[in-house]
């Protein structure tokens, strides 16, 4: 799938969230927002993730940055997830794929030394008119949130 660069439009979409609801991204349209892709819920590196942004949320609100968290994983288990790790920022429900391989985080990686085919763990930059400000693939979990707020210069 090919991947988002600076300046592109960043690709809108709705989806279900942990707590019922859904997010959509043109409605934040006018803050920037962190999209970050991950592979599974309640897996140890997408704890410590999920858990780096949760830590990091309200400087990252102060500097006018809204966070959501997209994987493949059903409605259910991200809500466990986000009620087990007190997550206060919406995570996104997409079991067919179409968000990731749209924002180029579905593809070909290297997992344990074997080529397989599954979500790449990215993050996504979009500024308030909906452009790609920032794009970011094959991050790693840890210290991932710690880069990203050197990057984006947020205390």
């Amino acid at each position: 799938m090919p991947r988002l660069a600076v300046g592109d439009l960043a690709p809108d979409f709705t989806l279900p969230t942990a707590d019922g609801g859904t997010v959509t991204l043109s409605d934040l349209r006018g803050r920037r927002v962190i999209v970050y892709f991950y592979p599974a819920a309640m897996t140890p590196g997408c704890t410590t993730q999920a858990c780096d942004f949760r830590d990091s949320l309200a400087s990252l609100q102060g500097a006018g940055f809204a966070v959501v968290g997209v994987s493949p994983d059903a409605v259910d288990k991200l809500a466990a997830f986000v009620e087990q790790e007190h997550l206060t920022f919406p995570l996104g429900s997409d079991p067919e794929h179409a968000v990731l391989e749209a924002w180029g985080a579905w593809g070909e990686k290297l997992n344990y030394g074997k080529t397989v085919t599954g979500v790449i763990r990215s993050t996504v930059v979009v500024d308030a008119e909906g452009r790609v400000d920032l794009a970011q693939y094959n991050v790693k979990a840890t210290g991932h949130v710690a880069k990203l707020r050197r990057d984006l210069k947020v205390a």
